[in-house]
């Protein structure tokens, strides 16, 4: 793309609004719909959702701002792909206006079901037992579905027991190995010179496809963020509506950054560096074409 027909900044800004508006809205949606109303039946179908909206936003706005829809993407493709630093901060400040966005039409929508979830497990916003709920928003790890399933009431020793399930170091690495994979395949997507690369415009369906069968594999973990605007765009949002320091910060007081935050960072630079050093120069220059 020569620098002539690259977009203007205020236009990528609101691509990346959208974009990663449509992946919160359908992807944290189908965590609401699964939560509160038992809509989805295992965890494969809200997985296959965060695939299909990973894809619907790549198509819809990819070919103005890239569809990055994810900070550490951004910050992956500027370490190693030469995007430019001075839109970093832009991107990941439209990212995160986008998921938030997105949160807060949720909220709207399943307000009811939000609070008979609530009132069915004898919980009160904005206490421990309300994680039922916050994890519509923010993550949790080990993923807490197993506290907000069933109309029994929410006890705090099955909820001990349950986070005796996974350590922070666990959850750590899991987001770095799954946003680590998750990058590697992006950059192989992208490369113009892999030919094993899928026919033109199909890369997003494998890139919806990837994220689909992580999401099968880490979310009983961590819940799969792999992306910091996913976790902390609907997590302010949660804090400022009700569920306070259950939201924001947690679990404790560290994990929302190091698990959600900087594991996927740093998982995305590696993956992407990972390609670019190792798989990348095994491609033959084509014709024509320098590196």
């Amino acid at each position: 793309m020569s620098q002539e027909s690259v977009p203007s900044l205020p236009r990528q800004f609101v691509a990346e609004v959208f974009g990663t508006f449509l992946l919160i809205f359908f992807g944290c949606g189908a965590v609401h719909a699964a939560v509160l109303t038992g809509a989805q039946s295992g965890l494969w179908q809200v997985a296959i959702v965060w695939g299909v909206a990973i894809m619907l936003a790549i198509y819809s706005v990819g070919g103005v701002s890239g569809a990055h829809i994810n900070p550490a993407m951004t910050l992956a493709f500027a370490i190693w792909r030469g995007f430019p630093k001075s839109r970093v901060l832009p991107f990941i400040a439209a990212q995160l206006a986008g998921a938030m966005l997105a949160a807060g039409l949720l909220f709207v929508l399943f307000g009811p079901q939000l609070a008979a979830k609530e009132k069915e497990k004898l919980v009160t916003r904005g206490e421990p037992g309300s994680v039922v709920t916050a994890m519509c928003y923010g993550e949790y790890f080990p993923n807490p579905g197993g506290l907000a399933a069933g109309d029994e009431p929410y006890s705090v020793e099955t909820h001990a027991k349950w986070r005796e399930l996974a350590s922070p170091t666990v959850a750590f690495l899991a987001e770095v190995f799954g946003t680590m994979i998750l990058a590697f395949v992006v950059f192989a997507l992208t490369d113009e010179r892999n030919r094993g690369q899928p026919a033109t415009g199909e890369a997003p369906i494998f890139i919806g496809l990837t994220v689909a069968v992580l999401i099968s594999v880490i979310a009983p973990l961590t819940q799969a963020c792999f992306n910091p605007a996913r976790d902390f765009g609907p997590r302010l949002f949660a804090r400022l509506a009700g569920w306070g320091e259950v939201a924001l910060p947690g679990q404790d007081e560290w994990s929302w950054l190091t698990v959600y935050i900087l594991a996927p960072i740093l998982g995305a630079a590696v993956g992407g560096g990972l390609y670019e050093f190792v798989i990348r120069p095994a491609y033959s220059v084509s014709k024509g074409k320098s590196a």
